[in-house]
């Protein structure tokens, strides 16, 4: 998960601090001593760990926070305030003309995931309503301009090419085309180089002269760590940048570049690449990610997921149906929906105190087995468990190639699951009859 190893170290901290009823700024100063050192473990860079440091201190030993009841929670605040700070205090995302073409260009070492998530990008575009334009500038690369095509056609975006000609004059006549038909965001897909050169900046500035470029967005990978922070600090110096993007993030368990590029560049991230499906991209919050690296989850991204990738009606249909109970058909789709969401260890690291859960105990196979013994049901099967009898079971194992006893447990917690909503359906009507006026004729 994002940003685990800091994540534990800090809860660690933390539950130490709270021992403590009142606290001396010796008390602080020691609590502060060893975030540093955990900042500087998660890769910081050193002056900013540094600063962040500095600027907690201050805060934490001021007359409130040394006399506040609770002043281990104050300075949990501060941290927390702090962090989300040090990443932007708030999401930027990328400023669209009202009118006309919006060009973005993308540019980033090679195996940034650049390419990808220029589609990544389009896709987001093409979901809120608008036209996205493709432009494949990356001629050296062998099957760039072929990955791009693909990428590009599962966005639902067009992809303009000119084969191995010069990146300069096909940016040049792509954007105008895109302007010209019509496209409303045009991406700008650059090479890369396995590292800074002069021949890559110079080509850069180029395209950036040649077209009208309104955001140049820079593709790091997060899991370099001071490295990608390195990489940024040059590309903002060299070619000028407006934004980052920070691939990788749901594998980075550090997190230092995360924590160090705004404050090293001056550049805000702007989003995140969470994943390998094109809709593995997310707006980056500094205020959620500070919650979540601080162990109290991120509950207002996990209600954003579940609002874009759960079926309203669908769910409509089964609180309606669960009142007088639900099938294995209803449980096949509630996976099915909540795998749509992404990967289940992100979902568990979203929720309060989700990040001190380990890797290990949370087994997302598990989920793929319970469908496949669903899928190995007939119709009738899942619409009436209570048909399974012993013969069926042994069928149903060998068609998901799972045991009896897989097939047992299943049964055994749906029928739990059952009784559960059942009981808090009669809890509900009970209290329903009690209230006053219940059957006086009054509109109750």
């Amino acid at each position: 998960m994002a940003f685990e190893g800091l994540s534990e170290k800090l809860s660690g901290i933390f539950s130490r601090l709270k021992l403590h009823g009142k606290l001396t700024e010796s008390d602080i100063k020691d609590a502060m001593r060893e975030v540093r050192l955990a900042l500087l473990e998660a890769d910081v860079n050193y002056k900013v760990a540094k600063d962040f440091v500095a600027s907690v201190s201050e805060r934490a030993v001021g007359e409130e926070v040394m006399k506040s009841l609770t002043p281990a929670q104050q300075v949990i605040k501060i941290v927390n305030d702090e962090l989300a700070s040090l990443m932007g205090g708030g999401a930027r995302e990328i400023r669209l003309n009202a009118k006309g073409s919006t060009c973005l260009m993308m540019c980033g070492l090679q195996g940034s995931g650049k390419t990808t998530h220029a589609a990544k990008l389009a896709k987001r575009f093409k979901s809120e309503g608008r036209r996205p334009l493709l432009i494949a500038c990356d001629v050296y690369r062998p099957a760039a301009i072929e990955q791009l095509k693909i990428v590009g056609e599962a966005a639902g975006a067009e992809v303009f090419e000119q084969g191995q000609g010069d990146p300069v004059e096909i940016a040049r006549k792509g954007y105008l085309y895109g302007r010209d038909y019509g496209f409303d965001v045009i991406i700008v897909d650059t090479a890369g180089r396995l590292q800074i050169d002069a021949e890559l900046m110079d080509e850069l500035r180029r395209i950036k002269e040649a077209v009208s470029v309104d955001e140049t967005l820079l593709v790091v990978d997060s899991m370099t760590g001071q490295e990608a922070v390195n990489v940024a600090e040059t590309f903002a110096s060299e070619v000028g940048i407006d934004g980052i993007i920070l691939t990788k993030l749901d594998g980075d368990t550090r997190g230092g570049a995360a924590l160090s590029v705004l404050a090293v560049t001056g550049k805000p991230i702007k989003f995140a690449g969470t994943g390998e499906k094109l809709d593995d991209l997310e707006v980056f919050h500094p205020d959620r990610m500070a919650s979540r690296i601080l162990g109290m989850g991120d509950v207002l991204s996990f209600i954003e997921k579940a609002e874009k990738n759960i079926d309203a009606e669908k769910a409509a249909k089964l609180a309606k149906k669960v009142k007088k109970g639900f099938d294995m058909n209803d449980l096949l789709d509630q996976f099915e929906q909540l795998g749509n969401m992404g990967n289940i260890q992100q979902l568990v690291g979203m929720m309060p105190g989700g990040a001190a859960i380990p890797e290990e105990a949370i087994d997302e196979q598990a989920f793929r087995r319970t469908q496949a013994v669903i899928l190995s049901m007939t119709p009738l099967e899942r619409e009436k468990p209570s048909v399974i009898d012993a013969k069926r079971k042994r069928r149903i194992a060998a068609g998901c190639g799972q045991r009896v006893e897989d097939v047992n447990r299943l049964l055994r917690q749906f029928e739990q699951m059952n009784k559960m909503v059942k009981q808090m359906n009669k809890k509900g009507r009970r209290r329903m009859s009690a209230l006053p006026g219940r059957g006086s004729g009054l509109p109750f």
